[in-house]
């Protein structure tokens, strides 16, 4: 009983030791969220594509940081004679001595902090696209006369139909 005690004890000081770099990842990918909308909005895009390129890169070299923790999950599965599912933090919570179990919620609140920052700040990044998306498709149908006249409103608040004719004509 004590040799899987330390088993399970060290697995879980691996386990917060990627649980770390978790974080240090979901930090650094919030920081990438503002800068992206920092450049589209400021039509950089050389560093675009740049700030792309390191996302990218990082997304590899994360891919083996996540292989590393299922092993670590499979590990503790296998040492507590439990499911794969079973192995969650709030389940190693309920095992662990006074002092792991403190040091497992610290990261488990953290995480779960930046997760939730980083859905706001995910859904913040998607509607600014979208709008970017949605004004230019509008100023390219108003530019080529693709889109229907609509509305326009004057000074006074009356409405009056739009022009319907393009600023270009798409005819050679």
């Amino acid at each position: 009983m004590k040799a899987t005690t330390v088993e399970i004890e060290d697995k879980v000081d691996e386990l917060l030791i990627v649980l770390d770099r978790d974080i240090q990842h979901m930090q650094r990918s919030l920081s990438w969220l503002n800068e992206l909308r920092v450049l589209v909005v400021k039509r950089k895009e050389t560093d675009l594509g740049r700030l792309l390129g390191s996302i990218q890169a990082e997304s590899d070299s994360y891919r083996s940081h996540e292989i590393k923790r299922e092993s670590i999950r499979k590990d503790l599965a296998h040492a507590l004679d439990c499911g794969l599912e079973q192995v969650t933090l709030s389940g190693l919570e309920t095992v662990l001595p006074a002092e792991r179990k403190a040091k497992v919620a610290g990261k488990k609140a953290e995480l779960r902090a930046l997760t939730e920052e980083l859905k706001r700040e995910h859904l913040s990044t998607a509607m600014l696209l979208l709008d970017c998306a949605r004004f230019n498709r509008q100023l390219l149908n108003s530019v080529f006369g693709l889109a229907e006249a609509g509305m326009v409103y004057n000074s006074k608040g009356s409405t009056r139909r739009g022009m319907t004719e393009a600023f270009v004509s798409l005819q050679f």
